[in-house]
């Protein structure tokens, strides 16, 4: 169960798209979401509101020159994803290079996010980080204690490869038992190793009240179905990561999308999120969805440099710093970028998507 400190990454990270569920209002996730809000709405209000597809981007983590966190730039960063429509954020993810942290970072990293939102939209981050369950709780408190709306454990840092989902489930057991009522989730993060969640696993999951945020990588939408109808009328939230069955998964109940596309063009999803159900936009809904699935591979390599470079291209002043494996955008890559560039130019136009400025 050991946690490493480094990561072997296949490709980094796999293709990334969120989906949720019908979610109850108990849930930290939804209580700071809407917190303050008027409770005198109609039935079909509430339901509106209950139904609204979310995007959550997968944070980057803006480097200086000198390697240190640029934090300057992690809120300039925020403000970008807030003005393009984000719900919500994914602080310390595989997205912010989190295996390149120390502890003390994760959790300065997280402090800071949650600081500079201010309660605006929830935050969660990873918290499952210890080579001992005990040890484990232990970080999981402090990032719980730095104010976010859940803190979420990676499934293979629960279980080894060769061990069976009823350790897995034992060892999450534990681990609740000695967490206390902290609001929890679970991320199928490709790293140290891809764990899925099975429809057993998932139930014994939903079970614990406290479990309110899961983010799905299986790349399968008949496995995101089951979650979801698992998942229906309670406190859980399903975030798909896969863009190739983004929209299947926010019109099958999925919550919302966070792929690592939204760190290029978040305006694209949040306009998914918003019309994935609207018979109006069938077509367009339709059309987008066929182009952010075509253009994942080609804007995933080297991810995360390559979302630098893209959001360098759009305004943000950030350096092409990584800690990661990737430290260079070859000028082959760097052609490609400036195509999906010009690509997403073309898909707001279509699509009627105001640009934000930066």
């Amino acid at each position: 169960m050991k946690t490493p400190n480094k990561v072997t990454r296949r490709g980094f990270l796999e293709k990334m798209a969120p989906a949720t569920l019908g979610i109850m209002a108990g849930s930290g996730m939804l209580q700071s979401a809407f917190a303050g809000s008027n409770t005198q709405h109609s039935n079909f209000s509430d339901a509106l509101v209950a139904d609204e597809k979310k995007f959550v981007p997968v944070m980057i983590t803006p480097f200086g020159t000198d390697l240190k966190i640029d934090y300057d730039n992690v809120s300039r960063v925020i403000d970008f994803y807030l003005a393009a429509g984000a719900k919500g954020f994914f602080a310390n993810c595989l997205s912010s290079e989190m295996y390149f942290l120390s502890d003390q970072e994760r959790i300065d990293l997280t402090r800071h996010v949650v600081k500079y939102v201010n309660g605006k939209v929830p935050v969660v981050s990873t918290g499952s980080f210890g080579d001992t369950l005990a040890s484990k709780v232990l970080f999981a408190k402090k990032i719980n204690d730095t104010g976010v709306d859940g803190v979420i454990l990676i499934s293979s840092h629960f279980a080894e490869k060769s061990e069976s989902d009823a350790v897995l489930m034992e060892h999450f057991e534990q681990f609740f038992a000695l967490a206390g009522d902290m609001k929890l989730g679970t991320y199928e993060c490709p790293s140290p190793y891809k764990r899925i969640i099975s429809p057993e696993v998932f139930k014994f999951l939903v079970s614990n009240k406290n479990m309110i945020y899961h983010k799905d990588t299986t790349e399968d939408i008949v496995k995101i179905e089951e979650k979801l109808a698992v998942a229906k009328g309670t406190q859980m939230e399903l975030y798909n990561a896969h863009s190739a069955t983004a929209l299947q998964s926010l019109q099958k109940g999925g919550k919302g999308m966070s792929p690592i596309s939204g760190n290029f063009y978040p305006e694209i999803h949040t306009w998914l999120c918003k019309n994935a159900n609207n018979p109006a936009k069938t077509a367009d809904a339709n059309w987008i969805q066929t182009e952010i699935a075509r253009m994942e591979p080609l804007i995933s390599q080297p991810y995360p440099l390559s979302s630098k470079y893209f959001l360098k291209k759009r305004g943000l002043p950030i350096e092409l710093v990584c800690r990661a494996k990737s430290k260079v955008v070859t000028p082959e890559q760097q052609q490609v970028l400036d195509g999906a560039h010009k690509t997403f130019l073309g898909w707001c136009e279509r699509l009627g998507i105001e640009i934000v400025k930066v």
